[in-house]
């Protein structure tokens, strides 16, 4: 696997997951509603998917190396792979009662997810693997705790 391959999808992976709980959080705890959960899960899984994709697009034709078979591989595959990784975030909406415990699950699921990535990266980087996997799921708490306040404060100050 090429190296900056290997750099796009971290990048992107822990783009995508921080991006999604993000939303998640805020909509859970902004307006405590299902729907508006899953609409938002959803609405990243397509427009943030397609963004991201054209991104690539884009990004891949100004490179002349790049042949056409090319530009679209790349271009499918981070819509394809942003899709599926929102929609992973969608499960527990489906399975669990509980809006607060599926966006408990969630959490705990993309912080797995970050964890992973970060052993990756530090494993092959040959760096501390705990200081990297704290490091990446630090920030990303920091997301979680931000987005979950401005829910809180979104839901006292306008009625949601």
């Amino acid at each position: 696997m090429k190296q900056s391959f290997k750099t796009w999808l971290a990048f992107w992976t822990t783009s995508w997951i921080i991006t999604t709980l993000g939303l998640m959080v805020w909509l859970s705890f902004g307006t405590h509603m299902k729907i508006a959960v899953i609409g938002g899960i959803l609405t990243i899984a397509i427009a943030d998917a397609f963004s991201d994709a054209l991104w690539v697009h884009i990004s891949e034709e100004s490179d002349k190396k790049n042949k056409t078979k090319e530009i679209r591989e790349s271009t499918f595959a981070t819509f394809i792979a942003k899709f599926l990784v929102a929609l992973t975030f969608a499960i527990p909406v489906l399975i669990f009662e509980s809006l607060v415990t599926s966006t408990i699950v969630s959490a705990v699921w993309g912080l797995l997810l970050l964890s992973i990535l970060s052993w990756y990266i530090a494993k092959r980087q040959k760096e501390n693997i705990w200081y990297g996997i704290f490091e990446h799921v630090w920030i990303a708490g920091i997301v979680i705790i931000v987005t979950y306040f401005v829910g809180i404060f979104i839901s006292n100050t306008f009625g949601g």
